[in-house]
């Protein structure tokens, strides 16, 4: 008699128990294919807003809409039956709070989501306790706020200035205190990203801010070598994908082109 193992989601908790225990992994995907792929290697898995750059193109991440943002966590969560899957709240889904409550919901009825992920300092801690005591998972996202570039002029290191660190570690309790269960913490100095991570009680996902935090998280499209344009000081390249892949395709049409394929294997 055969017992069918029943897998199982990673969850809010689980997370939560990982601080100062064992680091925590992240990976950002916007499909099917990529999220069963990385399903159960990763901790969680993000549906980044970074996909209005690395999946449609855009210089920033600001167009993207949060139709968008549910359509490609549908998509995710078909293929992540293990990690916990965040969605992104984009920008200007979070202006005020109805508004950040109304797209919050959508994504929790839309989608399998079990959490999103909120830009934003000490001045987001209404909107997330909001959404926390209506039964929606927050994690909070400080230091290089992507959806800022505009306004800041480009994306710079944070924590470089004393009045800065105590602003990032501020913002790091709010968000804490409003009850964010775990912080994406983005482009900040190594030694303040270990002091924040050592402060809180809560998870520090840390990218580009050291090693010292809770985990890590990349875009996917970094990480595998798919993005061509340049490579970030933070990013490890684990695969040369778009060399591998380009050479493949090149394969493969030499082999149309001179008849070898498809043979008469490959052939009904």
């Amino acid at each position: 008699m055969s017992i069918q193992t029943t897998i199982k989601q990673t969850t809010i908790t689980q997370i939560l128990a990982k601080k100062n225990k064992e680091k925590i992994t992240m990976i950002t995907a916007y499909d099917t294919l990529f999220a069963g792929i990385f399903d159960g290697e990763v901790d969680m898995i993000l549906v980044g807003d970074s996909l209005q750059m690395s999946f449609f193109g855009a210089s920033d991440t600001l167009g993207v809409s949060l139709d968008s943002m549910i359509y490609h966590t549908k998509a995710v969560c078909n293929g992540a039956k293990q990690s916990l899957v965040v969605c992104d709240m984009p920008f200007g889904s979070v202006a005020t709070l109805e508004i950040a409550l109304q797209g919050a919901i959508r994504i929790y009825k839309e989608t399998n989501a079990q959490a999103v992920k909120i830009e934003g300092g000490a001045e987001m801690s209404e909107i997330i306790k909001r959404l926390v005591s209506s039964g929606i998972a927050v994690m909070g996202h400080i230091g290089i706020k992507p959806q800022l570039v505009r306004s800041e002029g480009g994306y710079k290191v944070k924590g470089k200035s004393e009045k800065e660190v105590e602003g990032l570690l501020c913002d790091a309790l709010a968000l804490q205190e409003s009850g964010a269960f775990c912080i994406l913490l983005e482009g900040v100095r190594s030694e303040v990203g270990q002091l924040i991570s050592q402060k809180l009680k809560i998870p520090v996902i840390g990218i580009g801010s050291g090693a010292n935090v809770d985990g890590q998280v990349l875009v996917w499209s970094d990480m595998l070598g798919f993005f061509e344009a340049f490579k970030p000081k933070f990013v490890r390249q684990y695969l040369e994908g778009a060399k591998l892949v380009r050479e493949a395709v090149q394969k493969y049409a030499k082999d149309v082109k001179n008849g070898d394929f498809p043979k008469e294997s490959e052939s009904y």
